[in-house]
């Protein structure tokens, strides 16, 4: 049975700490599947008209499409040409919920993600991504420095 392992990334390089981190991982494991998911965070909470819909859907297409062609896609050919088994995804909303969401679905045994300082003093107050992680998520989550 492949052992699944879901890998967040921030589009950032402290992502690449997480992969590598996840990379090791599944060199211990063995047979593991890294699945590298990357979430463009997207509010449901706004009002808008149908045209303004409209609009925001294609918006919502092409941030995908850019975000697996710059983050995710060069992520999952390094990994591949590394003789990893990888796949990634791309989804919208939150990204603590999505992330955990993936991990049930695929019946993923970990999450790993980096921790990075770019979220400043709010973050630090109100949460993160990372901490809704940690706090809410029905598998363990490493986070990585």
């Amino acid at each position: 049975m492949t052992t699944k392992l879901v890998v967040g990334l921030d589009g950032h390089k402290s992502g690449d700490r997480a992969v590598d981190h996840a990379t090791m991982l599944a060199s211990l494991i063995g047979d593991c599947e890294l699945i590298i998911v990357y979430v463009v965070e997207w509010s449901p909470y706004s009002f808008q008209t149908a045209e303004e819909n409209e609009q925001r859907h294609k918006r919502r297409e092409q941030e995908i499409s850019m975000a697996m062609e710059r983050v995710v896609d060069p992520a999952v050919a390094k990994l591949k040409a590394a003789g990893v088994n990888a796949r990634g995804l791309v989804r919208h909303g939150d990204v603590a919920s999505i992330i955990m969401a993936i991990a049930e679905e695929e019946g993923a045994a970990q999450i790993i993600v980096s921790r990075s300082s770019e979220g400043g003093f709010v973050n630090r107050i109100f949460g993160s991504a990372t901490s809704n992680l940690v706090m809410h998520a029905s598998v363990p989550v490493t986070v990585v420095s």
